[in-house]
């Protein structure tokens, strides 16, 4: 069961970005930054070199998971230049998914903090969501230091299939629960 909650698709401000609902027209943009390897890798179900039809119709889903409650996909924008996407997705109940994926020029500034944060007080004050997971590859310990700040704690590990890698990794898996006043 999804979340029932009616939520206007529109933008979320923070200090250094802007954060908008995604749609099919960023399907040029993500391509050009999933072509970078480097970002691809990182990403358990992206493909590499990227296929923009498949991430057309990626893209084309948000719109119908929004009013269904079981995804919320923002595209970051740092000025007027889409630098990213953060989203919360697999939603059931008032549980989701936390994710996050930004160009290289982007890394180590940040801004996945900063969108992921925005992004967590809209589900949780918004969406009625009380729970998140996510999860990072365990060479990638910059996303583990993201989640820790954001007050995730790690609650162990998991193997999982790498479409990028066409391998199996070993993912660091997370939990965040709502703080209740």
């Amino acid at each position: 069961m999804m979340t029932t909650r009616s939520i206007h698709r529109s933008s979320i401000e923070t200090a250094r970005l802007r954060l908008r609902p995604t749609s099919a027209a960023d399907t040029k943009r993500a391509s050009e930054i999933q072509s970078d390897w480097a970002v691809t890798r990182m990403l358990n179900n992206a493909s590499y070199p990227p296929n923009e039809n498949n991430i057309k119709d990626w893209f084309s889903s948000h719109q119908r998971e929004w009013a269904e409650g079981s995804a919320y996909r923002f595209a970051i924008e740092q000025g007027e230049r889409m630098i990213g996407v953060v989203d919360v997705d697999g939603i059931v109940g008032s549980a989701g998914s936390l994710g996050y994926w930004l160009e290289r020029e982007a890394w180590g500034k940040g801004y996945a903090f900063e969108a992921a944060q925005a992004l967590i007080g809209f589900v949780f004050n918004d969406a009625g969501l009380s729970s998140l997971e996510s999860g990072h590859a365990s060479d990638n310990t910059a996303s583990g230091r993201v989640l820790t700040k954001l007050g995730f704690r790690q609650v162990g590990s998991r193997e999982l299939f790498s479409r990028a890698r066409c391998e199996t990794i070993v993912q660091c898996f997370y939990v965040l629960e709502r703080q209740m006043p």
